[in-house]
């Protein structure tokens, strides 16, 4: 027990860590503060291209510090969006990580992706995948 009794807050940062090492490691980059950027950029245009019901269905999933990060900016009324290109979604990403050298485009996308598929049910990936223009499933490996 914690000093405070606040295991779930402990908990989430724990588990928060252990999703941003594993994908600092699966990135091969040495800084998590990047990897944790390039997470939240690709959770954020994963969710606009969503409907409400399967946002918060995959949300769920989500340890509850990155389910912040998940939501935070995000205008329902806005989504979905109608971008349907592989290269407007990985500009999109590109772009917001522009200032890190060691970002590699789609290929560090689809570490997000493995990561994702590694750490949400399979079930809760094929349906988001499913709710995707189909170029992006492409980009997204089947769990």
């Amino acid at each position: 027990m914690t000093a405070q009794g606040l295991e779930v807050i402990d908990q989430s940062v724990h588990l928060t860590h252990e999703w941003i090492n594993e994908l600092a490691g699966r990135l091969d980059w040495t800084s998590k503060r990047s990897a944790l950027r390039l997470m939240r950029v690709t959770l954020h245009r994963i969710c606009d291209h969503l409907l409400v019901d399967e946002v918060a269905q995959f949300s769920a999933q989500l340890p509850v510090l990155i389910r912040g990060f998940y939501y935070e900016g995000w205008v329902p009324k806005n989504t979905p969006i109608r971008e349907r290109r592989v290269a407007d979604f990985t500009a999109f990403i590109g772009h917001h990580m522009a200032d890190t050298a060691e970002y590699r485009g789609g290929e560090d996308i689809r570490c997000v992706f493995d990561l994702l598929n590694a750490r949400i049910s399979r079930g809760e990936v094929e349906d988001v995948r499913a709710n995707l223009p189909e170029d992006l499933r492409d980009l997204w490996p089947r769990p």
